[in-house]
């Protein structure tokens, strides 16, 4: 473990952790006693402002290791100052042994303030923990005016108002899957060879997606689950759309917009098609194609495969190994596919696979796609084949909606042979792309807009690199460190428990086990920026200590 200092907190930190402990106390003991007790309350740990305690323990090694890694100073008051807190049951066995009734709840009230947690004892018994917020009590929306939660009582200083007993506080979301032993990762696809076998739909939960994730919580989750660049769209950008919105009255004229996708990859407009999002891409293909050996490559985005089964498709999978870092193995791919999807980079594993190794898949009479929904993440593009004429059989599906915010708009474009293209055309609706999304996407081919788009793009492989390194330090952690893409795939036991605590901290994470080739041990995490990760990573110091000392 390391110490992960948050450069901004999400609010002034307001919390004082009153710790109680004998001597020897370990580290791991504090926080894992910390991190359930912020837990229970529904607490973030970047609320926390200090520790406090005894001050014959504030030398304690235990306890500084615990206020390092939380970032916070360690307060040691003497014990007369301690014994005139008023707090709950005060101990006359503690009183005589260090001088003071309660040192947790009398630390944590000793500058003032309200107790939200009540003393709670470590499972070693090496330690206690109380709660206080400065300033006074809280009243939380729709609970009828209660102040702040206290599990068994609360006080505050003399002079101050006693709270009344407290509500009961919330817990984490139960997790679906039974957590397995620290340590050991059960057998899953991704440690088989690649599979060529008819997949099991049920096995995965193939509609769950990102946003599932903070769907419920919205607003109050910092949302690494969702692969859309923060900050975006830009204020020219939303502005290019809301001129946009004179010209409603007319249907949507797509034509200029699809000039602009082709000159952008020096294309003929025939090799172009706009779309509602990369996804009604994955749904035109599956109704249009006439294919009987489609073949997905996964762990990848599972809408290719849900659309081709909601077309009456028999799906088979290719499953990569993480022994081999998530890498495409083009011997791996069935030779009578005539249809292969792939992504690059691969969402969620982030790996980005040799141009030349995908285009060693194409085959007379295969359809090859290659979903590059994140490629213009990736700084100059490489690997790219949308600009290819050379590969048979290539498609290639592009969004907008990842760098430039546009989730909500939904635009995307296919690249490919022109008779393709046409059949995908056939099938679509009339008029499928809006005039605002048409707009955004003239405005993005702009070369202002695609400087921009690498600009960000570099700036992110930065950010993702103070990522890897923050998780490189959790001895608990493995991370598919190839990354290329906006993202990075990590895999711990109990990763759902450590998922609920995030949720409970504030932080929304990508489940992986959605993804086949994938189990429970998996969690996607965007990258952001670098003040959010280091947030982030204090989170998941409390989040992983808190689930190991709960197993």
């Amino acid at each position: 473990m390391t110490k992960f200092t948050f450069d901004a907190p999400f609010s002034a930190p307001d919390l004082i952790v009153g710790i109680g402990a004998r001597p020897g106390v370990a580290a791991d003991d504090v926080i894992a006693l910390v991190a359930d007790a912020l837990l229970e309350a529904r607490l973030r740990p970047a609320a926390v402002a200090e520790l406090a305690t005894l001050d014959t323990r504030a030398a304690e090694p235990g306890l500084l290791a615990a206020a390092a890694r939380l970032g916070v100073p360690l307060t040691g008051h003497p014990a007369g100052v301690l014994d005139a807190v008023a707090v709950p049951r005060p101990a006359d066995g503690v009183r005589a042994a260090v001088g003071t009734g309660s040192v947790a709840e009398a630390a944590a009230l000793a500058r003032g303030g309200h107790l939200v947690v009540a003393k709670r004892k470590a499972p070693s018994a090496t330690a206690t923990c109380a709660i206080a917020r400065k300033g006074p009590p809280r009243t939380a929306p729709g609970d009828g005016g209660a102040p702040d939660a206290v599990g068994d009582g609360s006080c505050a200083p003399r002079g101050q108002n006693v709270c009344t007993e407290g509500r009961q506080l919330g817990h984490a979301e139960p997790d679906a899957d039974a957590p397995s032993p620290r340590g050991a990762y059960g057998g899953s696809a991704v440690r088989r060879t690649a599979e060529q076998a008819t997949a099991d739909p049920h096995t995965h939960d193939l509609r769950h997606h990102g946003d599932d994730e903070v769907r419920d919580r919205p607003g109050d989750l910092v949302d690494l689950a969702v692969n859309v660049r923060g900050g975006t769209p830009p204020a020219w950008l939303r502005e290019r759309i809301a001129e946009s919105l004179t010209g409603l009255a007319a249907y949507p004229d797509g034509r200029r917009a699809r000039a602009a996708v082709a000159a952008r990859h020096g294309l003929p407009v025939e090799r172009v098609l706009l779309t509602a999002g990369a996804a009604e891409a994955f749904v035109l293909l599956a109704r249009a194609l006439r294919v009987r050996r489609p073949v997905v490559v996964h762990p990848q985005f599972t809408e290719p495969e849900a659309a081709l089964r909601d077309a009456g498709h028999e799906v088979r999978r290719v499953l990569l190994r993480r022994e081999d870092g998530f890498r495409l193995d083009p011997d791996a791919v069935p030779e009578d596919a005539d249809l292969v999807v792939v992504g690059n980079p691969t969402n969620p594993t982030s790996v980005l696979h040799p141009a030349d190794t995908l285009a060693s898949l194409a085959r007379p009479g295969r359809v090859l796609v290659v979903d590059e929904a994140f490629m213009d993440a990736v700084p100059g593009e490489l690997e790219s084949l949308a600009g290819d004429t050379d590969v048979p059989g290539l498609v290639v599906l592009r969004s907008l909606t990842k760098t430039w915010g546009l989730a909500g708009l939904r635009i995307g474009y296919v690249l490919g042979d022109p008779p393709l293209i046409s059949e995908l055309q056939r099938a679509q609706p009339l008029w499928p792309v809006s005039t605002p999304a048409l707009a955004a996407a003239e405005a993005c081919m702009t070369p202002a807009a695609l400087h921009e788009a690498d600009a960000a793009a570099r700036r992110m492989c930065a950010e993702r690199a103070h990522l890897l390194a923050g998780l490189a330090e959790f001895e608990e952690v493995e991370a598919v460190h190839a990354a290329e893409g906006p993202f990075v795939l990590v895999r711990t036991a109990r990763a759902q428990a450590v998922r609920a605590r995030l949720r409970t901290y504030g932080f929304a994470v990508r489940r992986g086990d959605t993804f086949p080739g994938l189990d429970g041990e998996w969690l996607r995490l965007a990258v952001r920026d670098r003040m959010t990760t280091n947030r982030f990573l204090q989170a998941l110091d409390l989040a992983l200590t808190g689930t190991a000392r709960a197993a």
